[in-house]
């Protein structure tokens, strides 16, 4: 496969060749811990250790590549074992990292409880706003971490503008993509350095496989993440890697009805007297709008939402959905409803990343939108 192809096609065959020895048109499940050598050092394709290269994520690894315009990809047991390798590659003790003031709740503990523990120092700013990431940039900073959309808060970040800035100070600039998908956003290609996936999440798309990736263009990079991926260990199994590729193959049209029924449901909430603001980049009130009309090729299919009548009315309301399943996670086929601050982004509690306790997080799945706006219809109560 090469870069003339569309993304759909290289997200059904990128990697994905028919097996010379069968014809299987899907790369086998390759369940096996070691290899047999042809000789001391001899070896067949390269494999030695499932640890260090199994056909199955390679498979997965070279389609995560095409489809995110990258040179190199690396698949992971979870989108947090992808963040701590990243960390541990490019980073160095005293090193300083700016991080989304609305960053997703695993990604602060990661840098508040763990990172800080071996001498990483961090910086929560508004990535919205580019002299405010400016401000708190110093000569220890090596990195610009963001996430656009951000979680739960749907922010927007230009992923350009933070590009050239954090380059003019000699950092790197991390893009978790994980809310837009490679199929809405292309970060490498607006300046990124690095692009980081909860794979778990739309790109493996039907909530029954935990994983993670990174994938860069720069071959330096690529030699750091490798070393870690394989020293640290935290790979994605073979059967992971499997339905993670099997994901991937319907990204492109998952992705455009999450995009339809998304903007379904945030115009009929627009409208609702129980909401006090939605959150969501395709309404041309998000201040992010035009930002994300530009970067992105839709607005994706997370929706969040204030509730008028407060944190115990929108408690209430994750409670009262029937085509919403209450739940954590995001991406998956099914619509789900969350309180994201007594569940998902708990971990921010009492600090400067606290989310408003009145906040709802939709994943809007891929159901007729028609029974979706009447499930919401009736757990807002008319």
């Amino acid at each position: 496969m090469h870069d003339g192809h569309g993304f759909s096609t290289l997200a059904i065959h990128a990697g994905q060749e028919p097996d010379p020895l069968t014809g299987a048109v899907v790369p086998p499940i390759y369940a096996t811990s070691t290899y047999k050598q042809d000789g001391v050092g001899g070896l067949r394709g390269g494999y030695e250790y499932s640890r260090s290269g199994n056909p199955t994520r390679t498979a997965l690894e070279t389609c995560l590549a095409a489809i995110e315009g990258g040179t190199r990809a690396f698949a992971f047991a979870s989108g947090l074992a992808a963040e701590d390798t990243i960390l541990r590659a490019l980073l160095s003790p005293g090193d300083h990292v700016v991080i989304p003031d609305d960053a997703y709740g695993g990604t602060f503990r990661l840098f508040d409880k763990v990172a800080t523990r071996w001498g990483l120092r961090y910086t929560a700013a508004p990535i919205t706003d580019l002299a405010s990431v400016a401000a708190v940039m110093s000569e220890g900073t090596k990195l610009v971490w963001i996430e656009t959309p951000t979680n739960p808060l749907l922010n927007i970040a230009d992923i350009e503008q933070i590009a050239d800035l954090a380059h003019r100070h000699g950092a790197l600039v991390v893009v978790d993509n994980t809310f837009a998908s490679p199929y809405l956003q292309q970060p490498l290609a607006l300046g990124a350095d690095v692009v980081v996936h909860s794979t778990t999440k739309y790109i493996g798309g039907h909530s029954d496989v935990i994983g993670g990736a990174v994938i860069v263009r720069d071959n330096e990079l690529a030699d750091a993440i490798a070393f870690h991926h394989n020293a640290m260990g935290a790979v994605s199994g073979p059967f992971d890697a499997f339905l993670t590729l099997r994901g991937i193959k319907t990204l492109g049209v998952r992705m455009d009805r999450h995009c339809d029924n998304a903007e379904r449901v945030a115009e009929f909430l627009s409208g609702h007297a129980k909401v006090a603001e939605v959150r969501y980049p395709g309404l041309a009130e998000h201040p992010g709008h035009d930002v994300a009309g530009k970067q992105m090729k839709r607005y994706g299919g997370m929706v969040s939402f204030r509730h008028k009548d407060g944190e115990q009315a929108a408690v209430d309301l994750c409670a009262r959905t029937e085509v919403f399943t209450l739940g954590e996670s995001l991406g998956g086929v099914e619509s789900l409803i969350e309180h994201p601050g007594r569940m998902t982004h708990a971990s921010v509690a009492g600090s400067a990343l606290e989310v408003p306790a009145d906040l709802v997080r939709l994943s809007v799945g891929i159901e007729d939108a028609d029974d979706l706006l009447a499930d919401l219809r009736q757990a807002l109560g008319g």
